[in-house]
């Protein structure tokens, strides 16, 4: 029986689940605010369980004095819910390496099936594996400062739309004939510039969203605004534009620019790719992946709102914080996703089976 009918392809794609996973677990960590429960690295205060009480997180910190102190104060401790949100992120991690290596030999074994650019982008995607293992364990070492949290998100997305990248390849050799593929070269040419530039900016997005969420010390830019509608949002302390007095209004103030300067790219962009393709007599595949993405957009720019609007005194709606994650997320995928189709070689291009 060939590989393709035995949907090799059912690898990335577990694979790509897995990540996902990882990514929500990263997420929930944010929302319990447990970035720094594990102050080292690979390790969790010296061990490799989750079980920390007081003490020994107290003893572990008077054996360590190089460590520093954590940024809540020499006194803090973390509960073992906190510390297991950070433990289990990193295990996750660990148990998905090996199921990485695993598809990065069978695509190499696979080469004369899949090709040679399957087998590439297998190899890159354990490449990035390790390099995001990397970033997680510089987010411990730099205390979740923003430029890390900003650097573990950004890896992290790159990372899963590598293992999209290699399961729509693998698709199209087992017999996929997605609309897309059927464009010919002269449109790609011509309007694929703005799938590109709209995968930038949702990227860029995604990345000023983890600036912005970074609990770091002197970084908490989330609370930066007032709450409740409408002095926290859509206004910042009550006006639209309001008083550049510290880092935190700034950052927040690029972001939701950030967000506004995006949607316009992804509504207009979509429309103009609708009327490129009436006109080139093809398929409007480029203006429905634009109009998902304007989709998972706009559903993020109100989740985004009532994670401010719903804030109280008791802090911020962790439910809404991890959503918002996850949209924004979804909208860097489907929109990378496009990108990556329109990257799929001339030679694949129509000639997959029915």
């Amino acid at each position: 029986m060939e590989h393709g009918k035995r949907r090799a392809s059912l690898l990335p794609l577990g694979l790509v689940l897995a990540a996902l996973v990882i990514v929500v677990a990263g997420g929930t960590i944010r929302i319990l605010d447990a970035g720094e429960s594990c102050p080292d690295w690979p390790t969790c205060f010296g061990t490799w369980g989750f079980s920390v009480d007081d003490d020994e997180q107290a003893a572990w910190w008077a054996a360590n004095p190089n460590a520093g102190e954590d940024t809540r104060g020499a006194d803090h401790r973390y509960s073992e819910l906190e510390i297991f949100s950070e433990w289990v992120h990193r295990l996750l991690v660990g148990i998905v390496a090996l199921p990485v290596a695993v598809n990065a030999l069978l695509m190499h074994a696979w080469r004369d099936r899949y090709g040679q650019r399957v087998r590439n982008v297998a190899v890159l995607a354990g490449v990035l594996l390790v390099l995001q293992a990397t970033a997680g364990a510089l987010t411990v070492v730099f205390d979740n400062r923003d430029w890390t949290v900003a650097m573990h998100l950004g890896l992290a997305t790159v990372w899963i739309a590598t293992l999209i990248h290699q399961w729509l390849l693998m698709r199209v050799v087992e017999g996929a004939s997605w609309p897309i593929l059927s464009l010919h070269a002269a449109h790609r040419a011509a309007h694929g510039r703005r799938i590109d530039a709209a995968a930038g900016a949702v990227l860029l997005l995604l990345l000023l969203g983890a600036w912005v969420s970074s609990t770091a010390p002197g970084a908490q830019y989330n609370q930066a605004c007032s709450v409740g509608f409408p002095e926290g949002w859509p206004a910042c302390r009550g006006q639209l534009l309001p008083d550049a007095d510290g880092p935190g209004v700034i950052v927040q103030m690029i972001h939701r620019i950030g967000a506004l300067l995006v949607g316009v790219i992804l509504i207009l962009g979509g429309s103009r790719l609708r009327a490129a393709a009436i006109g080139d007599g093809v398929e409007p595949s480029l203006a429905r992946a634009m109009d998902v993405t304007a989709g998972f957009w706009l559903a993020n720019l109100l989740v985004g709102g009532g994670y401010i609007v719903f804030a109280d005194a008791d802090g911020f709606p962790e439910g809404l914080s991890l959503l918002h994650l996850v949209l924004g997320v979804a909208s860097a995928l489907v929109i990378l996703s496009a990108a990556l189709l329109l990257r799929v070689p001339d030679d694949l291009r129509g000639g997959a089976e029915e």
